[in-house]
């Protein structure tokens, strides 16, 4: 039997935190999003600290740039830097296409970027193929108190 993922998205932006959730409840997917709305509520879900003490470790993260209190370049580099978490795999997903922003996150380890879509089919897409890819195409690292 196999177990849902765990997505952690990191999004402070309400309308694009439904988006999300609307485009994972358009396909059929086994996967559990946890959505955070910062940069620290990031860091305290994957360190399991309050309020997430009792928090699932993710088998995935998509990771806004743009968030307040510690932005996504930051939840990265801290995530990458954190040999208990940097096997998990961390998509960018942002508004921006800035090359600046793209080559940067790949220095820091990134696994993907993605500029979001405007357009809803179009993002819904794309969301749909990031799950697909993460969780039926691409074998991910099994959790420590899984292994």
């Amino acid at each position: 039997m196999t177990r849902s993922h765990v997505i952690l998205v990191v999004e402070d932006d309400p309308g694009d935190q439904l988006l999300i959730q609307e485009a994972f409840a358009e396909h059929t997917t086994d996967s559990r999003l946890e959505i955070v709305s910062d940069g620290e509520d990031a860091l305290n879900f994957v360190h399991r600290t309050d309020p997430h003490a009792e928090a699932p470790r993710p088998d995935l993260v998509l990771l806004d740039l743009n968030l307040p209190r510690f932005d996504g370049r930051a939840v990265l580099r801290a995530l990458k830097a954190d040999e208990n978490l940097r096997s998990i795999p961390v998509v960018i997903f942002t508004t921006s296409s800035r090359e600046e922003d793209v080559s940067g996150t790949y220095e820091l380890h990134a696994n993907a970027f993605i500029t979001k879509p405007v357009d809803f089919d179009d993002f819904s897409n794309v969301v749909q193929r990031i799950n697909s890819f993460f969780t039926r195409v691409a074998r991910l690292p099994r959790p420590p108190e899984a292994a």
